[in-house]
């Protein structure tokens, strides 16, 4: 194989076995050389790419925040000139659906950037969701919103804040479900509330 097809595939081991060890031990207990062991990859190999745990973390994260930028922005596109009721289910469920695939993942992510100084990392992927969605929300073919980035500021807040709030709380998939589709609901009534009047409008 070529030196970068086994670099990628060195670092692809990497990740998986750091999420699984995150899974099986929690970050207190994870340590470098318990991932390079289940990785199958020397302590060296390891360090090449990740000189410390808190590195292994951050770069964990980063690139399942990337992954799941990249899902949204390609959801918000295929919804561009939608109703904005299909919009808001189409990105609370693209965005529920990433969060939930592998909801032990998801969790232990959340409990692996406790000690992390991510502000930059959190400020890369808003920015991108934000344009994502405020384009998606702008092109709505039933809706204006006089005041678009407040609007979208305050739907995605909602929507993020409720997802990660079921981590937190360890809801039940039956219960998690339900939220799904109040969600829905929820964000759906808001847009329809802050829907600018034919009066704004012409303004």
């Amino acid at each position: 194989m070529p030196r970068q097809a086994r670099a990628a595939a060195t670092v692809e081991a990497i990740f998986e076995a750091t999420i699984q060890v995150l899974v099986a031990e929690g970050p207190r207990r994870l340590t470098t050389t318990r991932v390079a062991e289940r990785a199958g990859v020397s302590i060296g190999s390891l360090y090449q790419y990740f000189p410390h745990k808190q590195a292994l973390f951050y770069a964990l994260n980063e690139r399942y925040l990337e992954a799941l930028a990249a899902t949204v922005e390609a959801s918000c596109q295929a919804r561009h000139g939608a109703t904005a009721a299909e919009m808001v289910e189409a990105l609370v469920t693209t965005y529920w659906t990433v969060k939930m695939d592998r909801p032990e993942v998801t969790q232990a992510l959340y409990r692996s950037v406790a000690e992390l100084d991510n502000a930059a990392m959190i400020a890369t992927f808003s920015r991108r969701v934000d344009t994502a969605t405020a384009a998606m929300l702008a092109s709505a073919s039933d809706a204006v919103f006089a005041d678009l980035p407040i609007v979208n500021l305050t739907l995605l807040s909602t929507i993020f804040g409720t997802v990660r709030n079921i981590f937190t709380r360890n809801l039940s998939l039956a219960e998690s479900r339900a939220v799904h589709r109040q969600l829905v609901l929820m964000c759906q009534a808001y847009l329809n509330a802050v829907q600018a009047q034919p009066h704004d409008v012409a303004a």
